[in-house]
């Protein structure tokens, strides 16, 4: 079976490391193969069919984050589809936060809106907002099955 094109509003299931399956939909993506997410739970014993996801939003998301397309092209993360109806302006580029455990400061990282790869700016903010936001970093297919694993698990 051939991929589909990696483009905004497509749907795939990721295999978690204990069993099951978590959903992801690809936000944003870029030329270089970096993809925006955004990630849901709950843990499902089999990939979900395009209508099971209909009602899902940004908001209702555990995870946010830049990641990597091989398990999409690979085929190991298997492709829902697409749900009717995708509101790109309903999925946005989160502003994401870095924060510097040697010197104790904490940036917000701005992206291109239509490049996840292309850091625009980032400006750096009060102490203590590393926790309120999405993480500045990007995961490989791996890391991103581990994490979801982890918050779906728990």
């Amino acid at each position: 079976m051939s991929v589909p094109p990696i483009t905004d509003g497509l749907w795939f299931a990721v295999p978690l490391r204990s069993h099951g399956f978590g959903v992801g939909v690809v936000a944003r993506s870029s030329a270089d193969g970096v993809l925006l997410g955004y990630f849901f739970g709950p843990k499902r014993p089999y990939p979900p069919i395009a209508n099971d996801l209909v009602d899902l939003e940004a908001t209702d998301s555990i995870f946010v984050t830049k990641f990597g397309h091989l398990g999409i092209k690979g085929g190991s993360w298997p492709i829902v589809g697409e749900v009717p109806g995708w509101d790109r302006s309903k999925w946005p580029m989160p502003i994401f936060i870095r924060y510097e455990e040697l010197t104790g400061r904490t940036f917000h990282v701005v992206y291109d809106e239509n490049d996840p790869n292309r850091r625009i700016r980032e400006q750096q903010v009060a102490p203590g907002v590393e926790e309120q936001g999405p993480k500045d970093a990007s995961f490989g297919a791996g890391a991103v099955e581990l994490r979801l694993t982890r918050l779906l698990d728990e």
